[in-house]
């Protein structure tokens, strides 16, 4: 069984004992991931911008894992609030147009008061 760990070098990995992404047997398991900026570490304060940091830190771990967000077959989103979740459709329609994952959306809370969107995603290696 292959099984390979692909770390962000984000601050929670270390702190509860995580990776960014597992890649295993072919699957690749992308851990929640937030709208921190992958660059600067901020945290902006409009969704749609924390849904495009976080669907760009989601394709870096694809990447690394030698797939992309084409071949997701399953995303689950995680929003604090759920009349936010629709604003950020058409980023989300733009990131898996092609792919048609399977998808659901849970109205949680999340670590920290900041985020406002977590999105996990499950994919497949080419």
């Amino acid at each position: 069984m292959e099984r390979r760990l692909i770390s962000s070098g984000g601050p929670y990995e270390e702190k509860i004992g995580y990776s960014r992404a597992v890649v295993c047997d072919g699957w690749v398991f992308v851990a929640g991931s937030t709208g921190a900026d992958p660059e600067t570490g901020e945290m902006p304060e409009d969704v749609v911008d924390q849904c495009r940091n976080t669907l760009e830190t989601i394709r870096r771990a694809l990447e690394q894992a030698g797939a992309s967000l084409d071949d997701v077959v399953r995303v689950n989103y995680v929003l604090p609030v759920a009349a936010d979740f629709e604003p950020c459709w058409p980023v989300l329609a733009e990131a898996f147009g092609k792919a048609r994952p399977a998808a659901m959306m849970i109205e949680a809370g999340l670590i920290s008061p900041a985020m406002k969107i977590e999105i996990e995603v499950t994919a497949r290696v080419p």
